[in-house]
């Protein structure tokens, strides 16, 4: 149940009313970016919240079990905050929403209604479309390990501990050419073919700066590195562009011991037997089967 500050109280029981709602979005890079469907700024939380006519909300739904309450915001790329870069970029993907009701005379009479999580961005030309999840959705969220042989690490993080910040395992480099699929790169050559694959690149100037996207495949061709992107980039990188490359991993044990000397810290179960050993039997002509270790 939501408490209403006791000013706020006051003036939703008066006769007339001068109540607004904005918008603050958290986005991926931490920017904040604030809207509201008043005429003129207001500044709630320490947030410029902008009048964006192009915006409009629906009603936000919530139900009285944990089912995923939601809504979506609509609106054209009308705003200076609001770009397709930024929205095909993927800084706008899961970001914190949080929605307030304000009181527009005196915008420190707010209350938070709710918070969402960004879901869904789906565009048509200049008119973009964000789908509005409430918090709940994060209890649909499947926990826990899966028994595979991969590894179901994330390289470099806490259950991986391998170091992507030294010299072996990262690289910057320099634009030549580029198209939204794929960067032709120099700067890398040290790095054998196939290296990047499966990493990271980050852009790290001009106008595409925090821009990220894993690598597909990396090749060496005519003295530089050309690296296909599994997410194309908004648009073309200008030559000249700097970026960073971080390794990648095949996440089977052979790549962990070979390329990254990390095997004793593999998270995979690469000696789990299949289903031909689950449906076997055992056999008194074929040795097999006989109880002894599978992996001696």
């Amino acid at each position: 149940m939501k408490v209403l500050p006791e000013s706020l109280a006051a003036h939703v029981a008066g006769r007339i009313t001068t109540l607004a709602s904005c918008w603050i979005i958290v986005r991926q890079d931490t920017v904040k970016l604030g809207f509201t469907d008043h005429d003129r700024p207001l500044t709630v939380s320490g947030v410029i919240c902008e009048p964006q006519n192009g915006l409009t909300a629906s009603a936000i739904t919530d139900g009285p079990d944990l089912a995923t309450g939601g809504g979506d915001v609509s609106g054209t790329l009308a705003s200076s905050s609001l770009s397709e870069i930024d929205l095909e970029a993927g800084l706008w993907d899961n970001a914190e929403v949080q929605v307030y009701l304000v009181n527009w005379q005196f915008p420190a009479d707010h209350l938070l209604l709710r918070r969402a999580r960004i879901g869904e961005v789906s565009r048509a030309g200049h008119v973009f479309r964000s789908e509005l999840r409430g918090l709940s959705h994060l209890l649909e969220a499947r926990q826990g390990r899966v028994f595979a042989r991969g590894c179901d690490a994330d390289l470099g993080d806490s259950r991986c501990k391998v170091n992507l910040e030294t010299a072996a395992y990262q690289g910057t480099g320099t634009v030549l050419t580029a198209a939204r699929e794929w960067f032709r790169v120099s700067g890398l050559e040290s790095f054998s073919e196939g290296w990047f694959s499966r990493g990271r690149i980050a852009v790290l100037s001009g106008p595409l700066a925090g821009f990220a996207s894993e690598v597909a495949n990396h090749r060496q061709e005519d003295g530089a590195s050309v690296l296909s992107l599994f997410q194309p980039a908004p648009t073309s990188l200008e030559p000249g562009t700097q970026v960073q490359v971080r390794a990648g991993c095949a996440k089977d044990l052979e790549t962990c011991r070979a390329k990254f000397a990390n095997h004793l810290n593999y998270q995979g179960f690469p000696h789990m037997p299949g289903s031909d050993f689950a449906l076997s039997y055992p056999g008194s002509n074929t040795g097999e089967n006989d109880g002894s270790a599978l992996v001696p």
